[in-house]
């Protein structure tokens, strides 16, 4: 049997302050305990990084009857694929960076600003993503694979 394909970063985006569009980067540097470079949560405790899958947002895009851009949904890390992990203390490297499970992202209040009504709804659990932390510090690319690896104690 065939090993299906681990994701791929499909795309980065990262906003400079709350409430500020986000931008699309070919790259962005992660820093351990801190953030990404250039994020409005850069140097928040435990909010450094987001990560959604491109296969939720087709789900959300269904369910809306609509397209759901990824840059739109505020997320930072947008994969090819899922599933994402989502217990707390289950890891997920990306290139050389690894990134540790928070919790479940929820959804902003934006989105139906900027997706339209429903937009929020339509992407709560499972389809919100996750909120992770880093715990080392590298440059993480458009391109770059996504491997977990479950995490301590699993």
């Amino acid at each position: 049997m065939v090993s299906p394909a681990p994701p791929l970063v499909h795309a980065i985006h990262v906003a400079p302050g709350r409430r500020l569009p986000t931008r699309s980067v070919d790259s962005v540097q992660a820093e351990a305990g801190v953030g990404l470079v250039g994020d409005r949560y850069h140097g928040t405790r435990h909010r450094h990084v987001t990560v959604q899958a491109l296969d939720d947002l087709a789900a959300a895009a269904e369910a809306l009857g609509r397209p759901v851009d990824p840059g739109l949904t505020r997320r930072n890390l947008t994969l090819t694929h899922g599933p994402l992990p989502t217990r707390p203390g289950e890891r997920l490297r990306i290139g050389d960076v690894e990134l540790e499970v928070v919790r479940i992202a929820a959804p902003c209040r934006l989105l139906d600003d900027d997706l339209g009504p429903g937009a929020m709804q339509a992407l709560r659990s499972p389809r919100g993503g996750t909120v992770f932390r880093l715990l080392s510090s590298g440059t993480i690319r458009v391109g770059d694979e996504a491997v977990a690896d479950g995490g301590h104690g699993t």
